[in-house]
C-alpha cells in the first residue's frame, strides 16, 4: 500500500511539475516575443494589445487541440508535435527576429511573426494544463483536478513577476530566448514521458472514468453559454485597461504585465480558493468601482497621476475579473469528459473579448470608447449572473447598466463637442479639437488620448505661423534650429510629424524631411493645420517607421535631426539605443545636431540619453523651456547631442543649455537590451 501511495505521489509530482513548467514558459515567452516585435511596428502600445489577441486566439487553438486529443488519443501525433515544437523553439532562440516592416498591415505582421516564431511551442504549452487535468482524472478515476488550473496560473504569475524585475534588467533579448528554449526542451521531455505513461494505461483508465462520469449530471446549455460570456468580460477588462495604461504611460513589458498579473491572481483565487468568494461582497465592490471609474471617464480631458491611475484601474480590474472567474468556476462541469469543453469555451470567451477590444474597436469607432463599453458589458453580465438572486440585485444591476449606457452616450457627445477631425487606427486614437481659447482667435489641438501633440492659434497671420506647444522658439529644438547654421539654408530631419509644427521654422531654401509611421497623421497635418502649407521650406513626408526608413536611405546630411515619435505618452525604445544613435549620426552633416524630445509625465529619459551620448562620444545638453499660456507654449524638455563642442559655447546656447543628469548603475540601452523600470518615476 505504501509503495502504491508513493507511486501516486510521484506521478502527481510529475503531472504538477509539467503543468507548472508549461504555464511558466507560456507566460514568460509572451513579453519576450512582444518586446522583440516592438521595433518593427514603431514601438506602438497597440503591439501588446494585438499580441494579447494572438495569445488568446492561440490558447483557443491549444484548448481545441486538447479537446480533440482527449477524444482521439493520437499518442504518436502528440509525441511528434512535442519534438517539432522543441525544434521550433530552438530555431527561434538561435535565429532571432526576421519580421520585417509592417506599417501597412500591422495586425497581420504581429500574427504572422508570432506564428512563425512561437506558434507551435505556444500551442503545445497551451494544451498542457487541460490535457493533463483530463489525463489525471482518467488515471485516478476521479473528478477533474481544477487545482491544476490554479497551479498553472500561479506559475504564469511567477513568470510575469520575474520578467520586469529579474529577467529584463539582467538578460539581453538573445539570452532571454536561449534560456526560454532550454526550458522548453526540458518541458518537452517531461511531457513526452507523461504521454508515454498515458499511452500504456489508456484502456483501463478510460473505462473507469466513464463509470465515474455516468454518476454526474451534464452541464446545461445556459451554463455553457456563460462559460463563454464570463471569460469574455474578463478579457475585455484586461485588454481595455492594458490599452489605457500602455497608451498613456509607456509601451513597456512592466505595464503590460501588471493587468495580466491581476487577471491571473483572480484565476488563482477563483479556482484554488473558491470558498473565499462571496457574491454579495463582490457585487458591492464591483458597483462601487464601476461608479468611481465612470466618473473618471466622464472627465474626458483629465489625466491622473501615475500611481493613482495604475492603482485605481488595477483594483477595478481585480474586482471585475474575480467576479467573472469565480462565477465561471461555480458553473464548472462535474463530468471529466466535459472538462476540456469547459476550457475550450473559456478560451473562446477570452479570445472573443480580446478581439473585440484589440481588433474590432479600432476598426469600428473613431474615438476610444473601450473602457466605457467594457464597463457596460460588465454591468450587463452582472445582471445576467445575479438575475435569480432576487429583485434587489435585478434593480441594482439594471440601474447600473442604464447609467453606464448613459455614460457611453455622454462620452460620445463629449468627444464630438469641439472636434473637427478624428481618426483611429492601429497606432493611435487621434482627435483635433477647436476651441475659442484666445481673444479673437481659435485654438486647434491634436491629441492622442489625454496627451497633446501639437497646437496652432488661428488668429493673426503672425499667431498662425508661430510654433507653439513643445516647439516654441526658446525650446531646445527652437534654439537648435536658430543657432545651428549661421543663416544658411538648413537640411532638417524629423521623426514624428504630429501637427507639423516644426515646419513653421522653415525658410526659403530649407529642406525638411518628416518620417511618420501612422498613416492617419499626415492628412490631419496637411488639411487641418496650416504649418506645412505655409512653410517656406521644401517639405517631404515619408511613410513608415523613422528608424527603419533611415536605415534604407543613403546619408541625408541633416543639420538637425529631431526625434519626437511618441504615441500617447509612450516611449518607442528602439529609437533610443546605441545602434539607433549610430544610424542617426550616419545621416548627420559634420557638426550636426540630434534633438530628442523627452517631455514625459512618467519616464525620466535624461540620464539614459546622456549615457547614449557618452557612448557615442558626443556632447549632450538639456534645454528646458517653460509654459506661456498667452503664446500657447508648453513646458518642454529637450536633449541636444552634437560632435561640435563649439555649438554649446555660443552665448545664446550657454544661457539655456545645461549639463544632463546621470544615474549611477544605469545600463546602456542597445537593440538587445533596454529596461525602462530604472528610469520610471512614480
Amino acid at each position: 500500500m505504501t509503495t502504491e501511495k508513493e507511486g501516486v505521489a510521484g506521478l502527481r509530482l510529475r503531472f504538477g511539475g509539467a503543468v507548472f513548467l508549461g504555464s511558466f514558459l507560456l507566460f514568460l515567452v509572451e513579453p519576450v516575443a512582444a518586446k522583440q516585435l516592438l521595433p518593427w511596428l514603431g514601438g506602438s502600445a497597440a503591439v501588446w494589445i494585438t499580441c494579447l489577441v494572438f495569445f488568446q486566439t492561440a490558447l483557443l487553438c491549444a484548448y481545441l487541440y486538447a479537446h480533440w486529443m482527449t477524444r482521439s488519443s493520437r499518442w504518436s501525433l502528440h509525441l511528434a508535435l512535442l519534438a517539432l515544437a522543441a525544434a521550433a523553439a530552438a530555431a527561434w532562440a538561435l535565429r532571432g527576429s526576421g519580421a520585417g516592416g509592417g506599417s501597412e498591415h500591422p495586425v497581420t505582421t504581429v500574427f504572422a511573426a508570432l506564428s512563425v516564431w512561437i506558434g507551435l511551442p505556444f500551442l503545445v504549452l497551451g494544451a498542457t494544463s487541460p490535457l493533463l487535468q483530463f489525463w489525471w482524472a482518467r488515471l485516478q478515476s476521479a473528478g477533474v483536478p481544477y487545482r491544476f488550473f490554479a497551479l498553472s496560473n500561479l506559475a504564469s504569475l511567477l513568470a510575469l513577476g520575474l520578467y520586469p524585475v529579474l529577467i529584463e534588467p539582467h538578460l539581453t533579448l538573445q539570452a532571454q530566448r536561449l534560456v526560454w528554449a532550454g526550458g522548453f526542451v526540458a518541458f518537452a521531455l517531461l511531457a513526452a514521458s507523461l504521454t508515454w505513461r498515458m499511452r500504456a494505461a489508456a484502456g483501463t483508465a478510460t473505462q473507469a472514468a466513464a463509470a465515474h462520469d455516468a454518476d454526474e449530471p451534464a452541464a446545461p446549455l445556459g451554463h455553457r453559454l456563460l462559460w463563454v460570456l464570463l471569460p469574455m468580460g474578463a478579457a475585455m477588462q484586461l485588454s481595455a485597461v492594458t490599452s489605457y495604461l500602455t497608451s498613456n504611460i509607456a509601451a513597456i513589458p512592466l505595464l503590460w504585465i501588471l493587468p495580466l498579473a491581476v487577471y491571473l491572481i483572480t484565476l488563482i483565487l477563483a479556482f484554488q480558493f473558491p470558498r473565499l468568494y462571496s457574491r454579495a461582497l463582490a457585487t458591492r465592490f464591483l458597483v462601487v468601482m464601476l461608479g468611481g471609474l465612470a466618473y473618471m471617464l466622464a472627465q474626458t480631458d483629465v489625466s491622473l497621476p501615475l500611481r493613482i491611475s495604475i492603482l485605481f484601474f488595477l483594483l477595478e480590474t481585480f474586482v471585475s475579473c474575480y467576479f467573472f472567474h469565480a462565477e465561471a468556476y461555480a458553473l464548472r462541469p462535474r463530468r471529466a469528459s466535459e472538462s476540456t469543453l469547459f476550457y475550450l469555451l473559456f478560451a473562446a470567451g477570452g479570445a472573443l473579448g480580446s478581439f473585440l477590444i484589440g481588433i474590432a474597436a479600432p476598426l469600428l469607432f473613431r474615438f476610444n470608447y473601450d473602457l466605457a463599453i467594457t464597463f457596460l458589458v460588465t454591468a450587463l453580465l452582472a445582471l445576467a449572473v445575479t438575475w435569480r438572486s432576487g429583485w434587489s440585485q435585478r434593480m441594482l444591476w439594471s440601474a447600473a447598466s442604464v447609467m453606464l449606457a448613459v455614460l457611453l452616450s455622454w462620452i460620445y457627445i463629449a468627444y464630438q463637442r469641439d472636434t473637427i477631425a478624428a481618426v483611429r487606427n492601429f497606432y493611435a486614437s487621434l482627435r483635433v479639437k477647436q476651441t475659442l481659447s484666445y481673444p479673437g482667435a481659435r485654438l486647434r489641438t491634436l491629441t492622442n488620448g489625454t496627451i497633446q501633440h501639437g497646437t496652432q492659434i488661428f488668429g493673426t497671420d503672425e499667431q498662425r505661423r508661430t510654433p507653439t506647444s513643445y516647439y516654441a522658439e526658446d525650446s531646445g529644438v527652437g534654439l537648435a534650429l536658430r543657432f545651428c547654421c549661421q543663416n544658411r539654408p538648413r537640411n532638417i530631419g524629423v521623426i514624428g510629424l504630429g501637427a507639423g509644427t516644426l515646419a513653421a521654422y522653415g525658410r526659403t531654401g530649407d529642406r525638411i524631411r518628416f518620417y511618420e509611421i501612422n498613416p492617419g497623421v499626415a492628412p490631419i497635418a496637411q488639411n487641418v493645420f496650416t504649418y506645412l502649407r505655409e512653410s517656406g521650406a521644401q517639405i517631404r513626408i515619408l511613410d513608415g517607421d523613422g528608424r527603419l526608413t533611415l536605415a534604407q536611405e543613403p546619408p541625408q546630411g541633416f543639420d538637425v535631426l529631431v526625434v519626437d515619435a511618441f504615441s500617447g505618452d509612450a516611449i518607442p525604445l528602439h529609437l533610443l539605443t546605441t545602434q539607433a544613435v549610430a544610424l542617426y549620426r550616419r545621416h548627420l552633416a559634420p557638426g550636426g545636431i540630434l534633438a530628442f524630445h523627452i517631455s514625459n509625465q512618467h519616464v525620466d529619459l535624461e540620464p539614459a540619453i546622456a549615457l547614449l551620448a557618452q557612448a557615442a562620444g558626443m556632447q549632450a545638453r538639456r534645454v528646458t523651456s517653460y509654459a506661456n499660456d498667452e503664446r500657447g507654449e508648453f513646458t518642454a524638455t529637450w536633449m541636444l547631442l552634437t560632435d561640435d563642442a563649439a555649438f554649446f559655447q555660443q552665448p545664446q546656447m550657454a544661457a539655456h543649455a545645461h549639463m544632463p543628469r546621470t544615474q549611477p548603475g544605469l545600463r546602456l540601452w542597445t537593440d538587445d537590451y533596454s529596461a525602462l523600470l530604472p528610469v520610471l518615476h512614480w
